[in-house]
């Protein structure tokens, strides 16, 4: 039986993971951070929480990294952990650099002295990519990115390769473009939009307030990209890859899908930040632009290439925008009942 260690355990890919290789015969070992009060509920909405061996890591401590290496002796390992916020970086670039950034350097280099044949997974992010040199992005594309998290995931990015090519570690990364679902946290936009449309529809908000309406990104299930996750660690090499759709779409289209399924048409008026939506029956707005929530430095447009993790991996996305929104904003509408 093949044992993985998953650090960030308790965030949106961590728990879909973690579903995953239980259901493939794994003994999984879920690394958490230490909070007052654990943030487990992911865990507990897939009901395996109790399935996992759970562990306190600390990604700036290289001894207690050490020590659960030792202790668990995994077979795998997926480092999920990371400030994943991209707004809170702004807020946090030291803490962000150093979690996002050196904790990868902390956990490979526990694998180099406990068992340099353990398989390490890296999460890296489309938002390596930011200002695009090239449409649709691929592993080959040039990076530029564009917020502290950004930067501090393209340092463990290179050393996740430094560490595969000097210790012969087989050591990969995943570059995945955005991947949402009903356990993604309410800080993103995505689910930000659903938990607010469906508090509206049982008539608890009346309105919500965004950022920018006209970035545009690449939007998968989450659940689809986890084992893609896998997949990069049962090739027959280490390498990096790119988990995506291959298609494009704005926080707009989002918008007006997700008012769609509740049988609203939004149309838009004004423009810039003094733009807003409306329900076209009622003429209520729905929708306000709030300046706050747009970024120092933006990012406007991403989509991605996965033709190589499909033609190696055999990797394909099959959930699409449309579906992807109705099944976290049906999620919504039930909790928010």
């Amino acid at each position: 039986m093949k044992r993985a260690l998953i650090t960030g355990i308790t965030g949106q890919d961590g728990a879909y993971l973690a579903e995953l290789l239980l259901q493939k015969g794994y003994t999984v070992i879920g690394g958490f951070r230490r909070l007052s009060t654990p943030n487990f509920w992911r865990l507990e909405e897939l009901n395996i929480l109790d399935k996992i061996v759970m562990v306190e890591i600390d990604m700036l401590d290289a001894g207690n990294l050490v020590r659960v290496i030792e202790k668990y002796k995994p077979d795998e390992v997926y480092n999920l952990a990371a400030q994943s916020f991209v707004a809170h970086s702004f807020a946090n670039p030291v803490l962000t650099g150093n979690v996002t950034g050196l904790g990868v350097t902390n956990i490979l280099e526990a694998i180099r002295i406990v068992n340099k044949d353990i398989k390490f997974y890296q999460a890296s992010t489309s938002e390596l990519f930011g200002k695009a040199q090239e449409t649709p992005q691929k592993e080959t594309t040039p990076f530029y990115p564009r917020s502290p998290y950004a930067v501090a995931k393209l340092y463990g990015h290179w050393m996740t390769i430094n560490y595969r090519e000097a210790y012969g570690i087989f050591a990969s990364t995943g570059i995945l473009f955005n991947h949402e679902s009903p356990l993604r946290g309410i800080e993103f936009v995505t689910r930000k939009i659903t938990d607010a449309i469906a508090k509206i529809y049982h008539e608890k908000q009346d309105y919500f307030e965004i950022g920018n309406l006209d970035a545009k990104r690449d939007w998968g299930y989450a659940k689809e990209f986890v084992e893609g996750m896998w997949r990069i660690l049962q090739a027959p090499r280490p390498d990096n890859y790119v988990l995506a759709t291959g298609e494009t779409h704005s926080v707009r289209e989002w918008v007006e899908v997700c008012f769609n399924y509740i049988g609203k048409n939004i149309v838009w008026d004004g423009t810039g930040v003094d733009e807003v939506g409306k329900d076209a029956k009622s003429g209520k707005t729905l929708i306000k632009v709030n300046p706050e929530f747009f970024r120092p430095a933006e990012v406007d447009y991403l989509v991605g290439d996965a033709s190589k993790a499909k033609k190696e991996l055999g990797w394909e996305p099959k959930v699409k925008f449309k579906e992807l929104a109705e099944i976290m904003l049906k999620r919504d509408i039930e909790r928010n009942r």
